[in-house]
């Protein structure tokens, strides 16, 4: 742990910022990762082609034309700053991350991929977190709903009482 403080000092907002959803999975692109790692996307790239073996379709996945223009369009380029992007990223899951500190095989890059898991267990953890929230709330507006039409019976019931109905009533009991 102390090897990692100093080492490394990343916040951990930017490498969350840096975790895309690319067909509902949470992934990190190739750029990203080679500047966390500190070293060239070609350099990280040839290094994933030459072990491919080891980047299954669920680790690793290169994004297609459409995701491709949908993601840059979402980071705002313009057409002549391609930031660099001439090929289609690299696309790494949570595993795909993991497998990269193997064929990596820095200081740096161990330590990187160590914080990147723990902000991926983190992520997990308050999705579960914020899931159980959910039912719970969907429990109470069940209740709330249920009162909301007991109420509105209960008026309908006061409003018959409290404007008694305009026709004569035939008296009961007896008479004269």
């Amino acid at each position: 742990m102390a090897r990692l403080s100093k080492s490394v000092a990343i916040a951990d907002e930017i490498i969350m910022n840096k975790i895309y959803a690319v067909r509902g999975q949470k992934v990190m692109i190739d750029r990203d990762l080679a500047e966390l790692y500190q070293v060239e996307t070609k350099v990280l790239k040839q290094a994933v082609r030459r072990n491919i073996r080891r980047f299954p379709g669920d680790f690793m996945f290169e994004m297609n034309a459409k995701e491709f223009e949908n993601w840059r369009s979402q980071n705002v380029t313009s057409k002549e700053d391609l930031q660099g992007l001439r090929y289609a990223p690299f696309c790494f899951t949570e595993q795909g991350v993991t497998m990269l500190s193997c064929i990596l095989n820095s200081e740096r890059a161990i330590d990187v991929n160590i914080q990147i898991i723990r902000i991926f267990t983190k992520m997990k953890e308050m999705l579960l977190t914020h899931k159980d929230i959910l039912l719970q709330l969907q429990k109470v507006e069940n209740k709330l709903t249920a009162h909301d039409e007991d109420i509105k019976l209960i008026f309908s019931y006061l409003k018959k009482l409290l404007n008694p109905p305009q026709e004569p009533r035939q008296r009961i009991g007896f008479k004269p």
